[in-house]
């Protein structure tokens, strides 16, 4: 009850400062955060987390399922297609590139063997859907750009999932088969497809009829199925959660687009409720004292890996370099790594420790910065738009205004 009553408190504290907090570079992931920093174990004491409490895994599921549904939901099934030429360049090339920058960055700063640097650099390779979001949302970001982020962090933490499983089986963990593995993402995809579609084949049949006050309801029923049956089944919780949101607004785009309203607010409290809860276990369980290697690792895998691979993945793209950039620098890491990471934390590997507490420190790091930067990369392309809008656009808008 303490962590509520804390959380309560602080989350009251941040609705009522919220429109001083959207003007600011201080956001709400970072209030949230340090708030947990400063009540757990290494600051005041007031609340204790251990990674292998429930509730930590519980939050960060939760706020990774919610954002995954309500981003696939604002996917317009024409929007899709043109957005995968995109999408794949950021998930079969610059995910991979990653991924290997950042075991290398680990097996040398870090002096860890390769099988543990592969698993760090496959832990720490996938974008955060949650802070991506933040991002999304932002108006001036050019449409396009948008849609990449968007597909690119909704899928990329199923795509890394199998991976970590297989590294974890190769350096000792419990054992894992390939076709387990396959069957778990397939069956994810699947399910959330087939609830998907089969909810909104009968909500158009008599004698089914949604409410209209009930409308936004609709999607949040679908999602809880879904999460429960992939609970249930072990299949992917993550693909099937993206896939019921792209089907649900592509089998009725109104209830779909009725669920996006509710699924930003509950996403947002989720999202909430995990950051608080990652600040308190890093301020339990990671190490205050990090060596200037540890410092240099997290901002190298930032500054350096990300921002490389996908300049590589996007060369000769529709997209100029500014776009380019924003896309190379707005590739935040969390739930999905601090998911993964307790995995590693848990497995019994003698360097788990080191490996957890050099993703944490990347993941604090990355919430700070991708969190107070998003405002402004958004004016920035927001006014370069402007001032390169043709002028038989804007002379409209000035004979309005005047």
């Amino acid at each position: 009850m303490t962590f509520l009553l804390v959380f309560s408190l602080l989350f009251l504290f941040a609705v009522l400062i919220s429109q001083r907090l959207e003007r600011g570079i201080l956001s709400c992931s970072i209030l949230f955060l340090f708030g947990g920093l400063v009540c757990g174990d290494g600051a005041l004491g007031l609340l204790s987390v251990s990674p292998k409490d429930p509730m930590v895994a519980a939050l960060a599921r939760l706020a990774l399922f919610s954002t995954l549904v309500t981003e696939g939901a604002k996917l317009k099934a024409a929007d899709i297609s043109p957005a995968l030429r995109l999408a794949g360049r950021a998930l079969l090339a610059a995910m991979p590139l990653t991924l290997l920058g950042i075991a290398l960055l680990a097996h040398f700063l870090l002096d860890i063997g390769w099988g543990p640097a592969f698993l760090v650099g496959t832990v720490l390779s996938p974008t955060d859907p949650v802070f991506a979001a933040a991002i999304v949302r932002q108006e001036q970001v050019p449409y396009q750009l948008r849609r990449l982020l968007n597909i690119e962090s909704g899928v990329n933490d199923g795509l890394a999932l199998p991976v970590v499983m297989i590294l974890l089986a190769r350096l000792g963990a419990e054992p894992t088969e390939l076709a387990a593995l396959a069957a778990e993402l397939l069956g994810g995809v699947a399910l959330g497809l087939a609830v998907a579609f089969g909810a909104t084949w009968l909500e158009r049949r008599q004698p089914f009829s949604v409410a209209g006050r009930l409308r936004p309801l609709f999607g949040l029923s679908v999602a809880m199925l879904v999460f429960s049956v992939a609970r249930t089944s072990g299949v992917n919780e993550y693909l099937a959660a993206f896939s019921a949101g792209v089907m649900l607004t592509h089998g009725h785009e109104q209830l779909g687009a009725d669920f996006v309203g509710l699924g930003d607010q509950l996403t947002e409290v989720f999202k909430l409720l995990a950051v608080f809860a990652l600040g308190v276990l890093l301020s339990t369980e990671a190490s205050t004292e990090f060596l200037l290697v540890d410092i240099a690792f997290a901002l190298l895998t930032l500054f350096i890996t990300r921002i490389a691979a996908m300049q590589i993945a996007l060369v000769r793209s529709p997209l100029d370099w500014r776009e380019r950039m924003t896309a190379a620098w707005f590739g935040p890491k969390g739930f999905a790594s601090i998911a993964y990471a307790i995995l590693v934390l848990q497995s019994g590997l003698p360097s788990a420790k080191l490996l957890f507490d050099a993703i944490a420190l990347t993941v604090t790091a990355s919430i700070c910065l991708h969190s107070s930067t998003d405002t402004l990369v958004a004016s920035w392309l927001g006014d370069h738009a402007k001032r390169h809008e043709p002028a038989a656009e804007r002379q409209p808008h000035r004979q309005a205004v005047q």
